[in-house]
């Protein structure tokens, strides 16, 4: 595990303990994370030791209307200690979500998702071509199995979409992702994310250029555009 924190209204709905798994297997441009993109980033942290740190937080983020979270680096890299966290956390009555690309949605068996109340789930691109620039690897199609099969289980869905200027902005790149996200049962809502760089201090102390150290955040003519083309679905928006 990386490193884990307490969040509101960020990471899931309400107060969150937010538990951050180290390794990923995409190197998104827009990453604000580099330092969990490795397994040896982090340290080796049992089950117990972490619902231990649950449990001090577990009156307070229940009584505040939230839960835990698994976010990453991506969680689904270590789908078994995953598993069991959510389904501890699940057994204590906690709300429990899952934040992930979806990108290895196939690592998640039925047991995982059982004890899974929502899921974060970035979509980072609709086109081919955008989806490899973002990630600099893969394909789409594994985060869209993944989300077709969270909607035909019932699991509520928080789709994100990282906005990004001359990078996923495009309208049809954007399009193709709102047309797919509308056919989804369970969407709960679309959070537009607009890029930032925020994460940047990170890369130099890594020693690594920040891939997008050019590029300005969305301004706001943007960033209605974008809400617009989800909004025109039906979709709630934020």
């Amino acid at each position: 595990m990386h490193s884990w924190d307490v969040s509101v209204g960020v990471d899931g709905p309400g107060v969150r303990f937010v538990a951050f798994l180290a390794g990923c297997p995409l190197r998104c441009r827009y990453c604000h994370s580099p330092d969990t993109w490795y397994r040896r980033s982090g340290r080796t942290r049992t089950v117990d030791e972490i619902m231990t740190e649950v449990e001090r937080y577990r009156r307070f983020i229940s009584v505040a209307g939230g839960g835990v979270t698994l976010s990453g680096g991506e969680p689904l890299q270590q789908p078994r200690f995953t598993g069991e966290v959510l389904r501890r956390c699940h057994d204590l009555g906690l709300h429990t979500a899952l934040d992930t690309s979806g990108f290895l949605g196939v690592r998640a068996n039925d047991a995982l998702l059982d004890a899974t109340d929502l899921v974060l789930l970035d979509v980072k691109s609709w086109n081919p071509a955008t989806y490899r620039r973002v990630t600099r690897t893969g394909s789409v199609t594994p985060t869209l199995r993944f989300a077709r099969r969270l909607a035909e289980r019932g699991t509520p869905i928080w789709i994100r979409f990282v906005l990004v200027p001359g990078l996923t902005d495009a309208v049809e790149n954007v399009a193709g992702v709102a047309d797919f996200v509308a056919g989804l049962a369970t969407v709960q809502r679309v959070e537009v994310l607009p890029f930032h760089r925020l994460g940047a201090h990170k890369y130099a102390d890594l020693g690594l250029a920040f891939p997008l150290a050019g590029t300005e955040p969305p301004d706001t003519g943007l960033l209605a555009r974008v809400r617009g083309q989800f909004a025109e679905r039906g979709l709630a928006v934020y």
